[in-house]
Parts: C-alpha cells; sequence; structure tokens
C-alpha cells in the first residue's frame, strides 16, 4: 500500500499567507491597487489617513485636470465599478478634483468589494517588520510587516501584513520655499502670508487674494493654474497684481508645446506665456530664495538673482515648488532610493529633470519599483520621489505589475506595456550651455533595464545613460510626460 504524506506548511508560511496586502492609502493609485489584487483573489486592506477616498485630491478640488476621463480610471477598478452598475463618464470630458472623487473615487470606494475593506482616519506612521528592525536579517522574508497606525482621535494601532504597498502620495509634504530645500528659520510665522499650492483664487480663498500682489514661486504645472485663476481674478478684481518667481533660467518646460497630445497641458502653458508676454504676470526668473521677512502686514522674499541679492516684496506668496516624499515612515524598512531625486534606484534615471528636459520617460513596473525589503513597493506619485511629474495611468500600470508579481504572474508582472500622450517639448536650461539636453541632436536614450528579480540585489549606481539614434528621453510613443497629474 502507498500511503502519501503530507507534509504541513511552514508556520511561517502559512501565517503570511493569511495576512492581507497592505495599501496606504485611498487615492486614486491605492484603490486601483485593491482593486487589482482583489481581481486576483488576493486579500487586501487600505489604510486611509483622510476621512474618506480621495481626502487629498479634495484639498485641490477647485482645480480643473489637464487629463481626459479616458486617462483617470484604472482597468481593474472601472470592472469593479461596472458590477455595481456604475455610468462611466465621457472619456473625452476634462473633470476637476472633486469631480474625480465624486464620480469616480467615492462610487469605487463604496463597492461592495471595497467598502469593507478601507480604514479612514487612519494615519500610518511607521512601517517594519514584526520584532525586527531593519539590521536583522534572518527569516526577514517570512516575518509579516507591522505598521503602526494613529487614528484620528489620536488612538494607537498596529496591523500585520503580508506585503505593503505604499500610494500614500506626497501632496502633505511640499517642499520648502528656500532654494537650498530647508524650512527657513520662523517659517512658521508666516503662515497668514504663505499658501500651500494650488489654493481656490477663484473661490473661497478669493479674498486672500482680490486686489493684493501674489508672488506665485515655482516652475511646474500647479503654479500654472495658479498663475491663471489669478489673472483671471485681476479682471475682476481691481489692483490685483502677480509675479512669478522661478529658479530656472527659462520657464519652457511650463509653457508647453503644440504638440503636447494632451492638448489641454499645452494650452495650459500657453495661456500663461501669453499673459507674461502681455505683461500681465511679471517673471523673475533666476531667483534663489533664501529667507522670508515680515514688512508688517507684507511678505519679502529676500535671495539671490544672477548671483547678486535680490528681494521681492508681496502680499500673499503661494509655495508651488513642489513636493517630496514622507520617508520618516519607512526608516526600519529597508529601501533602496537614489540619491539624488528620492525615487527607487532603476526608476529614478527614467525621471530625473537633471537628464530629462523633454519630460518623457521608459514605461515601467515592479522592476523599477524593488526594494531590498521583499514585498515592499512604493507607488503612485510616492515613487517619483522629488521628481515633479506623475500621470495617473502610470501609477495604474505600477500596480497592475505589482499585483501580478504579488500573485505570483512574474512574467505577466514583467510585461509592461504603456502608451502615455508626449509632452512635445523640451526645457533649453537644462544641459550644456550650448543648449545641448536630451532633446538634442543625439538624444540621451534610456533602455529597458535588464531583468531584476524582485528579491535580489539593487544596483547601488545609476545605469549608463548611452547615446542612440534611435530613441531618447524624447521619444514620443511609449514616453511617459512628465506633468503634475493636477
Amino acid at each position: 500500500m502507498t500511503m502519501t504524506l503530507t507534509v504541513p506548511p511552514r508556520t511561517d508560511e502559512a501565517r503570511l499567507r493569511g495576512l492581507p496586502v497592505v495599501v496606504i492609502g485611498a487615492g486614486p493609485v491605492g484603490l486601483a491597487a485593491a482593486a487589482q489584487l482583489l481581481e486576483r483573489g488576493i486579500d487586501t486592506l487600505v489604510l486611509e489617513a483622510g476621512d474618506s477616498a480621495g481626502a487629498a485630491v479634495q484639498r485641490w478640488g477647485h482645480t480643473r485636470l489637464f487629463s481626459p476621463w479616458e486617462y483617470l480610471i484604472d482597468e481593474a477598478a472601472a470592472r469593479l465599478l461596472d458590477a455595481a452598475g456604475w455610468e462611466s463618464p465621457k472619456a473625452a470630458a476634462l473633470p476637476t478634483g472633486q469631480e474625480l472623487v465624486d464620480a469616480y473615487l467615492a462610487p469605487l470606494a463604496a463597492t461592495p468589494a471595497l467598502a469593507a475593506r478601507i480604514r479612514y482616519g487612519t494615519r500610518v506612521s511607521a512601517v517594519s517588520r514584526q520584532g525586527m528592525d531593519r539590521t536583522r536579517s534572518a527569516g526577514r522574508a517570512a516575518t509579516p510587516f507591522l505598521l503602526r497606525t494613529v487614528s484620528a482621535d489620536g488612538v494607537q494601532g498596529e496591523v500585520l501584513a503580508r506585503a505593503v504597498i505604499d500610494a500614500s502620495g506626497t501632496y502633505s509634504t511640499p517642499n520648502p520655499l528656500s532654494s537650498n530645500g530647508l524650512d527657513m528659520p520662523g517659517v512658521e510665522n508666516f503662515h497668514d502670508l504663505v499658501t500651500h499650492a494650488l489654493p481656490d483664487v477663484l473661490g473661497a480663498d478669493r479674498a486672500r487674494f482680490a486686489g493684493r500682489h501674489t508672488v506665485v514661486v515655482g516652475a511646474g504645472h500647479s503654479a500654472a493654474n495658479t498663475l491663471l485663476k489669478l489673472a483671471a481674478l485681476a479682471e475682476q478684481a481691481p489692483g490685483t497684481t502677480i509675479t512669478w518667481a522661478i529658479r530656472r533660467l527659462s520657464p519652457l518646460r511650463v509653457f508647453g508645446s503644440d504638440a503636447d497630445e494632451l492638448a489641454e497641458r499645452g494650452k495650459l502653458g500657453g495661456r500663461v506665456h501669453d499673459l507674461v508676454r502681455g505683461g500681465r504676470i511679471n517673471l523673475v526668473d533666476g531667483f534663489e530664495t533664501d529667507q522670508l521677512e515680515r514688512d508688517g502686514a507684507r511678505v519679502r522674499l529676500v535671495g539671490r538673482r544672477g548671483g547678486s541679492p535680490a528681494r521681492i516684496a508681496a502680499d500673499v506668496v503661494v509655495n508651488a515648488t513642489g513636493f517630496r516624499p514622507d520617508l520618516g515612515m519607512l526608516r526600519e524598512v529597508r529601501t533602496a532610493l537614489d540619491d539624488i531625486v528620492e525615487a527607487p534606484r532603476l526608476l529614478a534615471p527614467l525621471i530625473d529633470p537633471n537628464l530629462h528636459s523633454c519630460g518623457t520617460v521608459y514605461p515601467h513596473g515592479v522592476v523599477e519599483l524593488t526594494h531590498p525589503e521583499p514585498n515592499f513597493f512604493i507607488a503612485g506619485m510616492k515613487s517619483y520621489g522629488r521628481a515633479p511629474t506623475f500621470l495617473l495611468l502610470t501609477g495604474y500600470e505600477q500596480v497592475r505589475s505589482i499585483a501580478d508579481e504579488l500573485a505570483g504572474k512574474h512574467a505577466a508582472a514583467r510585461t509592461v506595456q504603456l502608451t502615455l500622450p508626449a509632452t512635445g517639448v523640451c526645457s533649453t536650461d537644462i544641459g550644456s550651455a550650448s543648449g545641448d539636453a536630451c532633446c538634442s541632436t543625439e538624444p540621451a536614450a534610456v533602455p529597458a533595464p535588464a531583468f531584476v528579480p524582485v528579491t535580489g540585489v539593487i544596483p547601488t549606481a545609476r545605469p549608463t545613460m548611452a547615446a542612440t539614434s534611435g530613441g531618447g528621453c524624447c521619444a514620443p510613443a511609449t514616453a511617459a510626460p512628465i506633468g503634475a497629474q493636477r
């Protein structure tokens, strides 16, 4: 008689299989990650610091996106919504942030598949391994993640997970105004004079700007949106004046191009360009801010321009200098982040604005998002670190790839196919003095990285950027544009 011996699984492996994949953040990419995981039969739990889905998006909900609906909806999320009888928006329409929440994120979070899996008012303050700090290696991969949480009323808790996808975004951690990247001494005393990016100039915050002089600091699309709103306000409220201060020597990347495949993004920059040329916006380029000074009810930006001391006086300053990831919560996790942009090390060369003047990037997935910590991933806007640009479709493909990896579909995880609209614009103040940059005659091509196992060793140096005649960061078809998804 033949006897079959069944060997029970190791306790730690069985325990891991019984734990959910925890997604941090119930924004567009976080909810897409949950939908992709559930579609593959993987239990998931979403932890959201806000009191509703898309809480960060609602903070800039008055702003209209330059991407139409066809670029804003994840495919797995759409299938969940369709099963619940959802009526999809018109593909070509351009929603505001609040419309994105109301018509997509809120209904998605309310689907039967997701509703019970989201914990609101739960901020993740730290991620580690149960019983392990980052220095301990033995048995690490088979040990559950431990996430420390803080509720809205200050109660601490802990959650165990088999894997973690950090899609918490960067909107709550803006860059400082100072050119050196440090908070200015005493900056906390200027909250009445300095605002966060994307204030509601024509709505709730109108009284703060009407009839006053505003300085907008920053050279991205968030700055462009605010400049356009201020120009519209100036037509309604006499005495409203606008100064735009940037560190760059040229705002060409913001001005955009008629060749931009996202028409509204191209028009956004074009309208700002017209306002600058017409004198309705005073552009101060090459300005580096060092500190703030209070002058009664006004504020002065103190810094340098062209190596000489310079000052700009204002009634209000809008800090539109971009965002950075909150890495403090990941101190006990083994991350491999680039020294410059603080993105995953294999992703960084594809998005570093020092290398990419055209705003294009090779489509990427789980390989480029790999860290030394097994089954830990940063996705969405946070994966771009300090790089200034992101499109939601990029994040959706990231989490699709990660979900396939966690489901054991390794070949599918590495088949990354994503065609995104190109920007059609190159900056001229990046590269050599002759104007050579990534859009020069021989652009610097970024080849697809070789296969890297998710649990493998992360390279410590950036991949070599070899020049070829066949592509480069300006290649149009599969390039991911640099442009804030706001």
